[in-house]
């Protein structure tokens, strides 16, 4: 039987496998969170060298530049509902194996390390994994919305919930937050494996002449497709221009909320929830507002939005007025990820998406680290000036490509050459 869009649910409906995909990622999402904030809890028992913390949280995203790219030639390669399974069964694996070095007093920074690399590196394989899924199980005109349900639900499982949890459990016992981290990789790997086979990939036509390709040749595909596709090579290298100045935009964020706006350090996470109840408004509103505007004035919008609220906060450093624009900002980088994620998805043929997907991520996240840096030379001429020149700069860069992002295509507007095949 074939698989089409048809099988994956109608446009007013996302149907049963997206169901059981969102499901595992929140699953999934809560691990990642607990991590995150478990992670530098575990650090501060350690070590107070502020270093080893600075190389903690470097060492979570360094796997993003090294293996993006060898992780979107796995997903390609292999049963996608089996890479999102392994991804996460061995991170379930890690946490207990934390648990064990915490409970026998065997912990040491160094193994801290190690566990946060390696919990990097999985994730490149389950993110890659499970962008590439969405298309499979959801027609090209629900992608928008899709997107914008995944977002929310990790948005609110990340922020809201695992913070909150992961803080008020480690203060009882460390083990119980990592035992939760554990069950809950492992009830993302249980749900992934009973996604429907049309979750494979499987299902989308491979030329003969791709098979045989050996791997160390398949780096490339990801590069060669973006380079020979003019809009997403624009929308890729805009959005890395634009992705350095807004990590440099907020890199002193935590400096220039507790000094410039006098933000007591007890409410420092009062005011950053304001973020996420800009990116929650964010995904409530994508989806509506692509279908009035269309995609490409939506993503235009976005991305005006989130600039501007950057260099208003430069401008006006006054913490009501920070507030509200932090919701802006956040709201405009949700509109943003969700359509180019949805367009991508669309335009990137099935076969292919872990290959670009990786290649993507390595180029936008791999320069985001030297955005801080740049961020954290210009905050020490004064904290408001990466955010003026953040945005200013991103909205300069957004003039001249202006038609070319309102010109952007909706997501089932566009034909990707994908054929199915028997499932």
């Amino acid at each position: 039987m074939s698989t089409g869009p048809g099988d994956r649910g109608t446009p007013r409906s996302l149907g049963p496998a997206f169901a059981n995909l969102f499901t595992a990622n929140l699953a999934s999402s809560l691990g990642d969170g607990i991590a995150r904030t478990a992670m530098p809890l575990l650090a501060a028992r350690l070590t107070h060298d502020p270093l080893a913390i600075a190389i903690l949280s470097a060492m979570a995203l360094l796997p993003w530049l090294l293996f993006a790219i060898p992780a979107g030639i796995i997903v390609d390669a292999v049963d996608r509902r089996r890479a999102l399974a392994v991804a996460d069964g061995v991170r379930a694996l890690l946490a207990l194996a934390l648990c064990a070095l915490t409970a026998t007093g065997s912990l040491t920074i160094g193994w801290l390390f190690t566990v946060i690399f390696v919990y990097g590196t999985l994730e490149t394989v389950y993110d890659g994994a499970a962008r590439a899924v969405v298309p499979s199980v959801v027609a090209k005109a629900n992608l928008p919305r899709a997107n914008s349900r995944i977002e929310a639900g990790e948005l609110v499982v990340q922020t809201f919930l695992s913070g909150p949890f992961t803080s008020v459990l480690f203060a009882v016992s460390v083990l119980i937050p990592l035992g939760v981290n554990a069950a809950a990789f492992a009830l993302a790997a249980v749900l992934a494996v009973l996604l429907p086979r049309v979750a494979s990939g499987r299902q989308f036509a491979r030329p003969a002449s791709e098979e045989k390709v050996p791997w160390r040749r398949q780096f490339l595909d990801g590069l060669r497709f973006i380079w020979a596709n003019r809009m997403l090579r624009t929308l890729w290298l805009f959005s890395t221009f634009t992705g350095f100045w807004i990590s440099a935009a907020t890199a002193t964020l935590v400096l220039f909320a507790l000094d410039r706006l006098a933000v007591p350090e007890a409410l420092f996470g009062v005011f950053m929830l304001t973020g996420a109840v800009g990116g929650l408004l964010g995904t409530a509103v994508t989806a509506p507002l692509a279908k009035r505007l269309g995609a490409g004035r939506a993503i235009a919008l976005g991305n005006v939005l989130l600039l501007a609220g950057l260099l208003v906060m430069g401008l006006v450093p006054n913490v009501w007025v920070a507030s509200a624009m932090w919701v802006i900002v956040t709201i405009g980088v949700t509109v943003w990820n969700v359509l180019v994620m949805s367009l991508r998805q669309a335009v990137i043929p099935g076969r292919l998406l872990g290959r670009v997907h990786g290649t993507w991520r390595t180029l936008l996240w791999g320069g985001m680290p030297l955005g801080y840096v740049v961020g954290g030379l210009l905050a020490r001429i004064d904290l408001s000036v990466p955010f003026v020149l953040g945005g200013a700069i991103g909205l300069l860069a957004t003039v001249p490509l202006w038609r070319f992002l309102v010109s952007l295509p909706d997501p089932e507007d566009v034909d990707n050459g994908d054929e199915a095949v028997a499932a």
